[in-house]
This record gives structure tokens, sequence and C-alpha cells, in this order.
């Protein structure tokens, strides 16, 4: 196989670049790749092209969407200067941008904490179990979870019964009727409901250091604790960042299923992010191409993000991701 390909390139100059050599030779590799190239293709990059409604005024017609699409007036960047001139604009970003900060605050440091502790763990019965149940939430569904969160947090709740219990309060709060409560609420909710999948890539992480490492530092004297320091949690280092950067570009993409969920018209205030919002306009009021410029913002910024990001852990020395 091998003379073939040679004799085939002398006769073929481009077969000769180092790059095509080598996916001729790795060419079963790029075989696997298809399928994925396929799927991102058809459902990341095809649908891109939606992106024009948010420069058009778009009116659906039955039976001939890209007709209808392509032939809407043109208005440029009329969406986006409505949305921002717009009193909803400046809600709307605070509340994607805070409670987004608090689940990237709370959700980004428990998932570490948990895989240090079950690295940790000796008894092995107990360690699976604590895998089990902090893997469980994330497989759940956040329809049960929201009917989960809400019983918890309701005003004859388990929550509000022990605080009446330990004389912290002398009757139950409504919790989910208290817009400036619902940050912290959907922060821990979406924590606990991905804590447990997110430590797995830490404890992939925590495998792969070698044990020699651990056994030096241990004739040397040092306990676990220091061990954890001036080892594990440097080893560490390049798993957190490239997370880090990954978790900062999703700051805008807050999710929608939980805040649509969990809002209700008395916290709305609190609750009414860029995807919700979104939906509500563009679905709901039938403003397709308004709700694609709200869309494609988002887009843009967490774009930015990521960028931004990448190039600062690049001039600081640490990994980044290009």
């Amino acid at each position: 196989m091998e003379v073939e390909m040679d004799r085939s390139s002398k006769k073929i100059p481009f077969l000769k670049h180092p790059t095509i050599k080598k996916m001729v030779r790795q060419r079963y590799f790029y075989l696997l790749l298809i399928p994925g190239v396929v799927w991102a293709a058809l459902f990341a990059y095809a649908p891109m092209v939606g992106l024009y409604m948010a420069f058009v005024d778009y009116q659906p017609t039955l039976g001939d969407f890209w007709g209808s699409l392509f032939k809407a007036d043109f208005v440029g960047l009329q969406w986006f200067q409505y949305f921002f001139s717009g009193q909803d604009f400046w809600i709307v970003m605070r509340n994607t941008l805070v409670s987004s900060v608090l689940t990237l605050s709370i959700g980004f440091i428990l998932p570490i904490i948990i895989a240090i502790m079950l690295n940790e763990a000796r008894i092995t019965w107990f360690k699976r179990t604590v895998q089990t149940a902090s893997y469980l939430p994330f497989f759940i569904s956040w329809v049960v979870a929201a009917s989960i969160v809400i019983t918890l947090l309701s005003a004859e709740g388990p929550v509000n019964q022990l605080l009446m219990k330990i004389g912290f309060i002398e009757q139950g709060i409504l919790f989910m009727q208290e817009g400036k409560m619902f940050w912290i609420i959907i922060a821990l909710s979406n924590a606990w409901k991905d804590m447990g999948y997110n430590s797995i890539m830490y404890m992939a992480a925590i495998a792969a250091i070698p044990t020699e490492l651990f056994e030096a530092a241990k004739v040397d004297g040092a306990n676990r604790v220091k061990q954890i320091w001036h080892i594990l949690l440097p080893m560490l280092r390049p798993t957190i960042i490239i997370l880090l950067i990954l978790n900062i570009g999703n700051l805008m993409n807050t999710g929608f299923d939980q805040y649509f969920l969990l809002g209700n018209s008395l916290n709305r205030a609190y609750s009414d992010v860029i995807d919700t919002y979104a939906f509500r306009y563009g679905i709901q009021n039938g403003m397709f191409s308004y709700a694609a410029a709200v869309s494609m913002f988002k887009s843009v910024i967490a774009f930015i993000l990521v960028i931004t990001v990448n190039q600062i852990s690049k001039k600081m020395g640490q990994t980044h991701l290009f």
C-alpha cells in the first residue's frame, strides 16, 4: 500500500504535501469524523442562513418559508436598534448577567470540590453511592427538576418547615414570588443539577496524574492537604482553565427550560432573560425578526467573550483553546 502511494505521489505532485500524506495514512480516522462533520453541517451551520431574518421584516407565509424570507423588506439594523433603545434591554441584560455569574461562581467550583473529595474517599461503597447520587440530577428533565424545586420552596414545603423549626422564621416564605431571591434559586438549582456530571471531567484529569508524584511528596513528609494544594490542583490547572473559558463563553447562554419553568408573572422582573425574552416575542407575539436579532446579539457577545478570555489566558502564559 505504501509503495503504491509513493508511486502515485510521484505522478501527482499535490500528494507530496506532508499534510496530504498524513491524511492518507490516517484516512480511517478521518472517515470516523464524517458523521460528526455531517451533523455539524446540518444542525449547526446550515441553520445560520436563518440569521438573515434579523435584518429583514419577516412575515411568515404557509408553504413558502424561503420565498417569504428572501423577499421580505430589508431593514438593516432596525431590530437591533429597537432592542437596544427599549427599557427591556437593561432588565434582560441585568437578569442574564447576574444569574449567569452566580451560576458560574457556584456551579464551577462545586464540581472541583466534589472530584477532589471523591478522589480522597477510601470507602468504595460510599464513593460509588455519592457518585451515583450526584450524577442522577443531570439526567432528570427540567420539567421534573423544576417541580422538585417548587415543591421544596413552597410555603408549606420542607425548606420553610425546617426554617420554622429552628426558629429562623415565624411563617413560610413565598420564595418563588420573591423576585430578588430568584437569582440565587436558579444558581443553586443549576449547580445541583449539573455538579455531578461536570465533576466527571475533573475526576478523569485526576486519574491521569502520575501516582509517583503523590508518593514522592508523601516521602518528603507532605500530608494529604499539601499534596492536594501543591500537586493535584496545579495538575488540574489546564483542565480548569479550558472549562472556565468555555463556561465564560456561555455566560449569555443561560438556558431556557429552567427560567421558563421557574419563572412566573410575580418574579418576571428578575427571571426574564434573553432566551425567555426572545421566546416571548418570537413565538408568542409573532415578532420573528425581532427575536432573531435578540438571539444573534447573544451569540455575538458569547463569541467575543470566548475570544477575549482565550487571549487573556494566552498572554498570561496559561492553557488556551487556540
